[in-house]
């Protein structure tokens, strides 16, 4: 069952975009580590923070909404006819705290009701006060709906609460969220996924095309914007597992921020005939008691779909190895040169033996 992102935001399925813009406010101020002690907050609120990046953005709920969390992960196909929606694929970038900066403009929405000078903590990039009295905490709390509605009943803004915001005027030179926003920019940690290649593609190099889906400031570098990109992952010959292939700040913008790196790192597929190790690959050959014992040729399958007969004179103990040079991966540092095929072979006895038989091999075989 993949995760229920309206349930985590406490709104209904059919929510326009402006319920789920409020929606997200109130959870991710409820549940802001920085704010809320419990164990499980941090958990929490990544949680709201993915849910809110999938059902805000129209292309990921279409496909969402239609296939679910994992077909929206696995880049499931999508019905709605849209250039572009066949195939989705999307990974939560991983940080809350970067959806929240985006959300509330870089700003600590909590500055502006308590001043400058209390004693705060910092994380990401925001001040959250640690002193506010027990009543302001327990009213926050109660009103879901709106958790700056006490703050502007109690301290009379002019103009009223703009979006969960005192007036139009917020922007204005000198806003709380204009001072802030003065700090050096840093950058985020890289953005690592996994990326499967069969043994096939590790054989012939191949060229993968990975869309991904980010945010990136407008000109005006305190806006941003949706966009999406094709990033061309060229994995060449004889790559090993756990070779890593980088696309420098390529990550989501801010105006707090340098874009991350995002970071590819292979993991070889499973394989029906072959097991990997290193450059060699590994070939298990089941045959019987009898070729086992007079000989025989098998047939052994290699990754260039030619097949190779190999001949077996000697007598075929369980767990002899045969080597079948130049027929494994390419090297990485020396794609002209190639590993081995090594083919370990293991016997198939039989359930049981006529009585007849089993005399005329007792009678046969050595003792020793």
């Amino acid at each position: 069952m993949g995760k229920d992102y309206y349930k985590t935001l406490g709104i209904p399925k059919g929510s326009n975009e402006e319920e789920i813009k409020k929606a997200y406010r109130r959870m991710a101020l409820r549940f802001h580590p920085d704010k809320n002690k419990d164990a499980n907050a941090e958990e929490k609120f990544k949680e709201i923070a993915e849910a809110y990046e999938v059902l805000s953005d129209p292309k990921k709920r279409v496909v969402y909404d239609q296939l679910g969390e994992e077909g929206l992960k696995t880049g499931g196909s999508s019905s709605s006819g849209a250039p572009g929606s066949s195939t989705y694929h999307y990974t939560f970038h991983g940080d809350p705290h970067a959806t929240f900066a985006s959300f509330f403009g870089g700003s600590n929405p909590f500055d502006m009701f308590f001043g400058s000078n209390r004693s705060h903590s910092r994380s990401n990039g925001f001040s959250f006060h640690n002193d506010h009295s027990n009543d302001a905490e327990q009213d926050m709390d109660m009103d879901e709906d709106d958790p700056f509605a006490h703050f502007g009943r109690q301290f009379g803004f002019p103009g009223g609460m703009n979006n969960g915001f005192p007036g139009e005027g917020r922007r204005r030179r000198g806003a709380p969220s204009e001072r802030l926003g003065t700090g050096r920019k840093h950058q985020d940690p890289p953005v690592v996924h996994e990326l499967k290649v069969s043994l096939e593609e590790i054989f012939h190099g191949c060229t993968k095309r990975m869309k991904i889906t980010r945010r990136r400031l407008n000109p005006d570098g305190r806006s941003m914007r949706t966009e999406d990109k094709i990033l061309n992952i060229i994995i060449k010959k004889g790559w090993k597992e756990g070779t890593k292939i980088t696309f420098p700040k390529e990550g989501d913008e801010t105006p707090e921020n340098i874009p991350a790196d995002i970071a590819f790192v292979l993991k070889d597929k499973g394989h029906a005939h072959f097991k990997r190790d290193g450059s060699n690959i590994i070939y298990n050959c089941k045959i019987n008691l009898k070729e086992a014992l007079c000989g025989c040729t098998v047939s052994i399958p290699t990754l260039e779909n030619r097949i190779i007969s190999l001949p077996c004179h000697d007598i075929i103990k369980p767990g002899t190895v045969k080597r079948l040079r130049g027929e494994g991966l390419p090297f990485p540092k020396n794609p002209s040169q190639r590993g081995d095929l090594i083919v370990e072979f293991s016997v198939r006895f039989p359930d049981r033996i006529p009585p007849q038989s089993r005399e005329i091999i007792r009678q046969h075989l050595p003792q020793s």
